[in-house]
């Protein structure tokens, strides 16, 4: 199971999680809905382990990956450059299933700043995903991927066998995941079964 009993986070007097507690199962693909400022992005960070709490208990696969919501790509560094350099030196050859993943083929010697905004976003997606580990958090991972494109990508992300968490507000996005949990806040707070 992956799960958060009884967290609190606060910053300065607001509190974005107050008692929160939430269970999923650790498998399939988990989307986290609801609007901007409610609390997602904070809760993926606890779950990555990024995010101290204020008490309670957080539990999640071993070696979670978290996709940022922001590409965070290095301009100098090529497309290429972004797979392989967090590849152990034994998996770099695995780059070119990773841009595959992403649709980024023919894109290798490219730098991010000749990329579209969908491109970096499939970029940065697929060097989290590389990264491996025993649990995927992805932050908006189809901002800015037309949706047809982000739904062949996703039945990839299902393919690799890791449980996945991702927020999204993007319908399409929503109905391919196994379970999508409505959320509400600050604070945090599930809004449906």
């Amino acid at each position: 199971m992956i799960s958060v009993r009884n967290i609190t986070v606060c910053f300065g007097e607001k509190a974005v999680l107050n008692r929160f507690s939430l269970e999923l199962p650790a498998e399939g693909i988990t989307a986290l809905s609801g609007p901007s400022g409610c609390g997602k992005t904070t809760l993926l960070r606890v779950l990555a382990g990024l995010q101290p709490v204020e008490g309670g208990t957080v539990s999640v696969p071993e070696r979670p990956t978290l996709l940022f919501q922001e590409n965070r790509l290095l301009p100098w560094r090529t497309v290429e450059q972004h797979i392989t350099d967090v590849l152990p030196r034994a998996r770099r050859g695995e780059a070119p299933r990773w841009l595959e993943l992403a649709e980024l083929e023919g894109e290798e010697k490219s730098c991010p700043g000749q990329l579209s905004g969908g491109m970096g976003r499939r970029l940065a997606l697929a060097r989290a995903l590389a990264c491996g580990g025993g649990l995927y958090l992805l932050d908006e991972p189809f901002t800015g991927v037309d949706a047809g494109r982000a739904a062949r990508m996703l039945a990839r992300v299902r393919a690799l066998g890791v449980p996945v968490v991702l927020s999204s507000h993007e319908a399409e996005i929503l109905a391919l995941c196994d379970r999508v949990i409505p959320l509400d806040g600050p604070p945090l707070r599930v809004t449906g079964p």
